[in-house]
């Protein structure tokens, strides 16, 4: 695991305050829809930005409410010295306001994150290549409260469900538990089209907001076998990006009746670990169509399977790529596609289980407010992850408490009961377990 450069704390904690300070000037730019002159006291879009981002940030929905207490009896808070939030508005007026606001307006902060984790080495692959891995997931699910950006489904008892979804998108890599999200693409109503969005149409919009912007990464997308298919191949490569796509044989009868035609070649791998021998055949056949059309797309197919000492078969895949595949190529080619489930793994179910309640309806709105919500949330992740990565006194931190989880217990209890004068306070305080107000 990457450790960083063990530089001095202030330095060291000005990762995190330079992200929280460029969403609050992100935030001062949002459309503001109060008209009318301003008067004094009235709350600033980067005050209401910051305060909504606090609450995922710190993973405790009841924050802005202890740190008013806190500004009560002490005439300040957390909120003003960590974040950098003059006035703290109420969570209704916080609603109001951001209800409207456009989850694109974030998008470049995911990607100043995945800068602020440093080098991208540690997720390189294939000769400098970075996956990343294309997932779609829910986060809301009701069937009374609604919006304009709601799809639906009848279900068997006729009754009709509203939904949110989005597609994910996750740099990931083989044998790394640290996921970095990167902007999400919302599958919502289009306007003009005639049938409802879908995985693979987000997916399609957001190679073409953001592939250029990964470009310089040298992508390898991943996804499963829903994505498999000449648009999607046909969009990643129009980026210049590059594709390993799981291929399941029911969904492509093209491929498989090449493959039963066809001499493939093979590659064998044995190795005994902690006592226990297993097998590792690698398949593949190179150039075949990935449809039955005359503008098919040529792919590279191969497959992985691995065998026990008995004989019996553990685990099988196959996958598609655009990508040479040769004896020396193919085991890490396997690894890389078998990454994919990282952004299901490592990213959504971290998001809907571990603190950062990813399918809690933190408020609805008429417009885009769950889909702010929901950015907010994974770009609080983003940060979590970047600060991981780049920051030893983060790390010294959630080392002390013995768990992640332990960390961000200790995170919401204690910034409840003390102001902390900046993070490299608040992080050396849960370090050395000892709580010293300023």
């Amino acid at each position: 695991m990457y450790r960083g450069s063990d530089l001095d704390s202030t330095l060291d904690v000005s990762v995190v305050r330079d992200l929280v300070t460029e969403l609050g000037t992100v935030c001062a730019g949002l459309p503001d829809q109060r008209t009318g002159p301003r008067r004094d006291g009235d709350y600033t879009m980067a005050d209401i930005g910051l305060s909504a981002f606090s609450l995922f940030f710190m993973g405790s929905p009841s924050f802005l409410a202890h740190q008013r207490t806190l500004e009560r009896g002490q005439g300040r808070s957390n909120c003003q010295t960590l974040f950098g939030i003059s006035a703290i508005p109420s969570d209704n007026y916080i609603r109001l306001m951001l209800d409207g606001v456009s989850p694109a307006a974030f998008d470049a902060l995911f990607m100043r994150a995945m800068e602020a984790a440093g080098p991208l080495t540690r997720f390189q692959c294939l000769g400098g290549h970075v996956l990343i891995a294309l997932d779609g997931s829910e986060y809301f699910c009701s069937r009374k409260i609604n919006c304009p950006q709601c799809s639906t489904r009848r279900r068997s008892d006729g009754g009709v469900e509203c939904f949110h979804a989005f597609l994910g998108a996750s740099v990931v890599a083989p044998g790394h538990t640290q996921v970095l999200p990167l902007p999400p693409e919302f599958i919502a109503p289009q306007d003009g089209a005639e049938k409802q969005d879908c995985e693979r149409n987000a997916a399609k919009r957001w190679l073409a907001r953001h592939g250029s912007t990964v470009g310089h990464l040298r992508p390898i997308y991943l996804g499963d076998d829903l994505f498999a298919c000449q648009p999607i191949a046909a969009a990643i490569q129009d980026t210049g990006g590059n594709f390993i796509l799981t291929c399941k044989p029911s969904s492509h009868q093209t491929i498989t009746e090449y493959r039963h035609g066809a001499v493939l070649e093979q590659h064998h791998q044995s190795v005994c670990k902690r006592g226990r021998r297993t097998t590792t055949i690698y398949r593949w056949l190179s150039g075949v169509p990935l449809r039955d059309t005359a503008d098919a797309i040529l792919v590279n197919w191969f497959s992985i399977e691995i065998r026990n000492a008995q004989g019996k078969r553990t685990y099988h895949n196959s996958f598609v790529t655009d990508l040479a595949v040769t004896a020396d190529t193919v085991a890490e080619l396997a690894a890389c596609g078998r990454a994919r489930w990282k952004v299901e793994n490592e990213t959504f179910n971290v998001l809907k289980n571990n603190g950062y309640n990813l399918e809690h309806n933190f408020g609805h709105g008429k417009q885009t407010l769950a889909s702010v919500f929901l950015t907010l949330n994974l770009l609080a992740f983003a940060c979590h992850t970047a600060a991981h990565l780049a920051l030893l006194a983060w790390r010294e931190a959630v080392a002390a408490c013995g768990a992640t989880y332990r960390f961000f217990e200790n995170l919401r209890t204690i910034t409840g009961y003390v102001i902390f004068q900046d993070w490299t306070h608040l992080l050396q305080s849960i370090a050395a377990a000892d709580l010293r107000p300023p």
